[in-house]
């Protein structure tokens, strides 16, 4: 059996700054991969779009906005065991083996017994700890505050305080945000890789974004804005727009090996 069939190499890579043109091939080759292997992207996109109307589905139909908090937390969860799918089929594509769907489906079933639901994991406390802290941001500034039906009406919103706690809101939910981006950009596609411990792998991906905050932070943007515009159209631009991001992140994680 080929070596690269073998399973993932020891420890930590070296990896080099990360510059605009890998962002730029980095994305070209994730659209590369997609159209290359559409059915895989499909498919692992799906779960994404599956639970986002589930819990649409569910809100509408109870009325309880607590189920998009179980969304939410479900998502980096579920969400990083699809991308597994969708390196493990850019990794594929990548070194000419063959495209075996049991091969490519047990390499995320693998994962559960390694590194990938601990980083999971971190993730899904800084989310519980972001709804915690905005609890406390609508509470500040909205605690006192005449509340009406913001199913009907938005204008509580509208009021200076209303104003201020989204404005505040935002703010510290784009930090979260960030350091939920700096500790997994490099650091999912790497415990996936490499046999290396959840920390270490955080580290590397937090120590790339910090040392080419530019070309990063850009990459950061172009995932936002592509996945934000996904979703308007019921959620159905996701089938699209995430395989091509998923094979992206995979190839500017090995860009930044090949180039170290």
């Amino acid at each position: 059996m080929d070596a690269i069939e073998q399973g993932s190499k020891l420890g930590a890579p070296e990896l080099a700054q990360a510059t605009m043109s890998d962002v730029y091939l980095a994305l070209r080759r994730g659209v590369r991969d997609f159209r290359r292997s559409a059915v895989f992207g499909l498919i692992f996109a799906g779960v994404y779009v599956a639970v986002g109307w589930l819990m649409w589905a569910i809100t509408a139909m109870t009325g309880q906005t607590y189920w998009l908090v179980l969304a939410v937390i479900s998502f980096p969860l579920v969400g990083s065991f699809a991308a597994v799918g969708l390196y493990e089929t850019s990794r594929r594509l990548e070194f000419g083996l063959a495209m075996d769907w049991h091969r490519i489906f047990g390499a995320v079933k693998g994962q559960g017994s390694r590194q990938l639901p601990w980083l999971s994991a971190v993730v899904v406390i800084i989310f519980l700890f972001w709804f915690f802290i905005a609890h406390m941001i609508f509470a500040l500034f909205m605690g006192l505050s005449t509340m009406t039906n913001v199913s009907t009406s938005y204008d509580v919103y509208l009021t200076s305080n209303g104003l201020t706690m989204l404005a505040v809101g935002t703010a510290v939910g784009a930090v979260f945000a960030l350091l939920i981006f700096a500790i997994t950009v490099v650091g999912l596609p790497m415990v996936v890789d490499r046999d290396v411990d959840f920390v270490t792998a955080m580290i590397s991906s937090f120590e790339v974004v910090t040392q080419a905050p530019v070309p990063m932070l850009s990459w950061a943007g172009i995932v936002a804005v592509l996945t934000f515009v996904a979703m308007l159209p019921g959620f159905l631009g996701l089938f699209i727009v995430l395989p091509i991001l998923g094979h992206a992140t995979w190839h500017l994680y090995r860009i930044l090996i090949e180039n170290a």
